[in-house]
């Protein structure tokens, strides 16, 4: 008999981050941010929710400057923050990233412009490509009151620039406690290249960051 422990990593194969598709997400050039960052004093963190945290993750983790992207839940309480109950809808977390990165390297609005060129539309409500629901919404978790600044000023910039034909859903949220997701999340395009929702949705997404950033592009991956 196999036991539950043992189980835990194939469930990431028969949840989320699992769902069909047949068509592949865009990739666009966001406009560079009028206001830029600045910030000083080593290194930063900031929050990224942009649907599953594998892609969202395996992207930052070719910025160079970025020192750690860990897959994780952002937005609810401790005694759910578990990937069965979040992927289900079952609580108030979104899937998400925490990015440290050294701001002498990567600015925070170098990492938003790369997310919403390569990692999220952010105009789809409440999901991102093929994944549904609340935990897969598209959401910015300033840790600063730098980046909030930034992140308000891109979002009104992007609403202006006319470059979807729907409206800016994305949101800013309050910081709330990040909960690192389990170990078999962390790193996960790094392990599994083949894996076929890698393959069709994420791998993309770094390639996109290769074309359209080369300069914000390194093909090392950072494991955090």
């Amino acid at each position: 008999m196999i036991r539950a422990a043992a189980l835990l990593p194939l469930l990431a194969f028969a949840a989320a981050c699992q769902q069909p598709a047949t068509a592949a997400e865009r990739i666009v050039r966001a406009p560079a941010p009028t206001v830029r960052s600045n910030e000083a004093g080593g290194l930063k963190t900031a929050i990224f929710a942009g649907g599953c945290f594998w892609g969202v993750e395996g992207v930052f983790s070719h910025v160079p400057g970025v020192t750690s992207a860990v897959s994780g839940y952002h937005g609810g309480l401790k005694g759910n923050a578990n990937y069965e109950r979040v992927s289900a809808g079952h609580t108030l977390h979104a899937e998400a990233v925490r990015v440290t990165y050294d701001p002498a390297k990567v600015r925070y609005d170098q990492l938003l412009r790369i997310f919403f060129s390569v990692v999220a539309d952010p105009t789809q409500l409440n999901y991102q490509g093929p994944d549904r629901g609340k935990q897969y919404r598209s959401a910015l978790v300033p840790t600063s009151a730098e980046q909030r600044k930034v992140a308000s000023a891109y979002l009104a910039q992007l609403s202006k620039s006319g470059l979807w034909d729907t409206p800016i859903v994305t949101r800013i949220e309050k910081y709330k406690r990040f909960y690192s997701a389990e170990r078999y999340h962390q790193d996960f395009m790094e392990k599994n290249p083949r894996h076929p929702y890698i393959l069709r949705w994420d791998a993309p997404k770094v390639a996109g960051l290769k074309k359209l950033f080369p300069g914000l592009y390194k093909a090392g991956f950072t494991p955090n």
